[in-house]
């Protein structure tokens, strides 16, 4: 994303891949529930009431699986660089993090093996970030946090 030479910022923003939205989630979720009670009533229309229990137990694995991709699926991290400071928000299953670091004192260290996050390390903290990027994005991302830091919009 290019500087905003209007505001003074640089921002990047990390999020999931998610191939569904929650609308499609939901519709997914009410075919599959549609699907499921037809051959269920198939069946209980020949008197094996029992599958009605396994019809239950099988929707309510579906529905806590949803709920889990649900919960995450809006996870994202976003790293915003203005003039005199860093800020790393990470908000995870809904919960939000928020770390504020002086950007004249931040070491970066490269991801070294595959899966290896980004830290960014002062006196006072280590944030690991590039959680939602792919091993090639983290360096690029890195490669470019350095660059700034070192000499970008803001020296």
């Amino acid at each position: 994303m290019p500087p905003d030479p209007s505001i003074g910022q640089r921002e990047w923003l990390l999020r999931r891949n998610c191939s569904l939205t929650p609308r499609q989630m939901g519709a997914a979720f009410a075919v599959l529930c549609l699907m499921s009670l037809a051959v269920a009533a198939i069946f209980i229309a020949q008197g094996v009431w029992q599958i009605l229990l396994f019809t239950a137990l099988e929707l309510t694995a579906v529905a806590v699986a949803f709920l889990c991709y649900a919960r995450h699926a809006a996870d994202y991290e976003q790293i915003v660089l203005s003039q005199g400071s860093l800020l790393v928000r990470k908000v995870v299953g809904g919960r939000e993090a928020l770390v504020r670091l002086d950007p004249d004192f931040i070491r970066i260290e490269m991801p070294r093996q595959p899966g290896d996050l980004i830290h960014l390390c002062t006196r006072e903290a280590n944030v690991a970030v590039g959680y939602f990027a792919t091993e090639k994005k983290r360096r690029e991302l890195a490669n470019e946090l350095r660059r700034e830091l070192q000499g970008g919009i803001f020296n």
